[in-house]
């Protein structure tokens, strides 16, 4: 899991403490950390100027210290604004000296600037005002930390980090807050927050209950049957809104598990056999247990198509669990959990693919298999823009669908297929984007920022941006926010929506008692015993910094079946009453399951756990 930086303001601003140019108590706050040595902090420096000139006393302007590089150049410049505002009280003038003091510093240029400001920094009698002026430059740069500031210049308005372009326009309508500026800070406030996407999901999915259970349960209903598509000519494809969302939109999804499955067998956690090992094991024992315990109970005949419902975790919501413990989870497990559903997922849609098919149609097979070797052949010649790729995924989606295969496979191939390259190295790319602004300076006469780019330049850095990341990581970074926030949300309420009926409980108890102990008995239990088979046979290591009892605690979070149970539900019951008695053993079951694990990783580990650490390693 990525670590996800602080975004608010940590020392609040202090009149008595911080340098402020404008009224204190102004309606409208920017704080800057930077650097004296930095060109950026220079330009941004006339920014800010621009800024104070357009808002006047509406604006207090903050200014702290986060020097960094420069073999300690860019300190002592600092050190030096902090002895003149000890000494003299004199902070704005020196600063502004340093910010238009050129491009670059050297040692003398600061010994200029403390002889034009009549500072002696070398005079032992002022050596407790030094002391303090470090001091004050070191409170800077601890508050920087603190407040996730990674680059200099950052910005802070009104207390939250500031993630925009640097031009005056734009910071003016993050301080102003425009709509458009509110709207973004609250989806990526939102975003930010780890357990949003399962909490969606949630809302989404006791929202489709309500509907189905309330006056408007009928129009709830019909509204999924509505048929759409499209035609050319003498061909068309007309599907019910159901449809679109279930095999076109879940097609995105499928896309985005197959560029985390491939990113992790290549150059994430699965990318070698030692380190994926336990979770690929583990997760083919949370297979196996759930499909053996739902055959045992589950009725015979067309109930007995179900037994893959309980083989499947819901990503989100059991991420979303685990963060709201917090440090409760190590972050070892938490690789193990996200491992091991990325297997679960890959085999849920073999599933799907192998035993979820009812015919198949000769020449749109043909035709599906032809699609992805031409695909294949564009990722081997060396073709990376994504818009072939695109248009081609179409055309295999619709050849899929109508061979009678399940159309959500064109996402894990068009993944698969999807080309990988290693990134350049970053400071050769920067050089030559260097060198490109330097050309475009000289060549409009330093007039390059009020005018703008050319296009052959603006072509070039194009290039250059697109090499800054590999194709992979480029589309699951851009696909990935719409998969959770609009396509599994949108799955949920077309699915999850179901009339709590008693005779459902009568007519199918054994149906919903083997989905339920599928995934409430069958994962954990599954998990675990593989995993320590595993580790006991020596195939495997289990990594020290969790026990047994937090790995059992993982495996009951990976009962939580609820979206991916869903999707296989649907297809392995055609008929209505047996969906939705599947649906009521699911939703029972990922309840069951995330207070389960809940309970089993609420206690911390202690210390002396002796009995995790004697079967961590493999016995000599």
């Amino acid at each position: 899991m990525a670590h996800i930086r602080p975004t608010k303001l940590d020392r609040p601003v202090d009149p008595q403490r911080d340098h402020i140019l404008g009224d204190p108590d102004a309606e409208l706050t920017l704080v800057e950390y930077g650097n004296y040595t930095r060109p950026s902090c220079h330009a941004a420096h006339e920014v800010v100027a621009d800024l104070r000139d357009r808002f006047g006393e509406r604006l207090r302007y903050v200014y702290r210290h986060r020097p960094a590089g420069d073999s300690g150049l860019a300190r002592r410049a600092a050190e030096l604004a902090e002895h003149a505002f000890l000494l003299n009280g004199e902070f704005w003038p020196v600063h502004d000296a340093l910010m238009k003091g050129g491009q670059s510093f050297k040692s003398e240029d600061l010994e200029r600037f403390a002889g034009e400001f009549q500072l002696s920094l070398d005079d032992a009698d002022r050596a407790s005002v030094c002391d303090a002026a470090k001091a004050r430059v070191q409170e800077d740069v601890e508050s920087a930390h603190r407040s996730g500031v990674v680059m200099t210049p950052t910005f802070f308005i009104n207390g939250r980090r500031y993630e925009g372009p640097w031009d005056e326009n734009a910071l003016a309508d993050a301080m102003l807050g425009t709509l458009g500026h509110r709207v973004q800070t609250a989806a990526l406030n939102f975003a930010r927050w780890a357990p949003s996407a399962g909490m969606l999901l949630l809302f989404m999915s006791v929202l489709a209950v309500i509907l189905a259970n309330s006056v408007f349960g009928g129009s709830f209903a019909s509204l999924w049957g509505v048929m759409g598509g499209v035609r050319i000519g003498e061909a068309a494809l007309s599907l019910p809104l159901l449809g679109w969302i279930n095999d076109g939109l879940l097609a995105i999804f499928f896309f985005v598990v197959g560029l985390e499955i491939k990113r992790e067998f290549t150059i994430g956690r699965l990318a070698t056999l030692r380190s994926g090992a336990l979770p690929v094991i583990a997760a083919f024992g949370g297979i196996i247990v759930p499909v053996l315990i739902y055959l045992c109970i589950a009725p015979s005949g067309p109930l007995a198509r179900g037994w893959a419902v309980p083989i499947a975790t819901d990503t989100a919501f059991a991420v979303a669990v685990i963060v709201l413990l917090g440090t409760r989870v190590p972050v070892e497990l938490r690789v193990f959990l996200t491992a091991a559903v990325i297997i679960d997922d890959l085999v849920a849609i073999a599933i799907i693919a192998v035993f979820y098919t009812e015919a198949l149609y000769l020449n749109y097979l043909i035709a599906s298999v032809a699609m992805t070797l031409l695909l294949i052949g564009m990722n081997r010649w060396g073709i990376y823009r994504p818009l072939p790729y695109l248009l081609l995924g179409i055309i295999l989606w619709i050849c899929l669908h109508e061979s009678g295969l399940h159309a959500t496979l064109a996402g894990v191939i068009l993944a698969l297929v999807t080309p990988a390259r290693p990134p350049a190295k970053l400071n050769v790319l920067m050089a030559q984007a260097e060198a490109i602004i330097r050309a475009e300076t000289r060549r409009n006469g330093g007039a390059m920022m009020r005018h703008g780019l050319s296009e052959p330049a603006l072509r070039e850095l194009d290039a250059i941006h697109d090499r800054t990341e590999s194709p992979t990581d480029k589309l699951l970074r851009s696909v990935e926010p719409w998969s959770s926030y609009l396509v599994l949300p949108l799955f949920a309420l077309a699915n999850a929506g179901v009339v709590l009926a008693w005779d459902v409980f009568q007519s199918h108890g054994g149906l919903m008692l083997a989905i339920t102990l599928g995934l409430v008995v069958g994962k954990p239990l599954g998990i675990v015993l593989a995993a320590w088979l595993a580790v006991r046979l020596r195939i495997a290591t289990k990594p020290p910094e969790y026990g047994w009892r937090q790995l059992a605690g993982a495996g009951a979070l990976a009962g939580i079946g609820f979206t991916m149970s869903l999707f296989i539900a649907g297809e392995a019951f055609p008929a209505p009453a047996d969906f939705a008695a599947a649906k009521i053993a699911i939703f029972t079951a990922s309840l069951i399951a995330g207070v389960l694990g809940t309970v089993i990783l609420w206690p911390r580990r202690e210390l002396g756990d002796a009995n995790d650490r004697i079967s961590e390693s493999c016995p000599s």
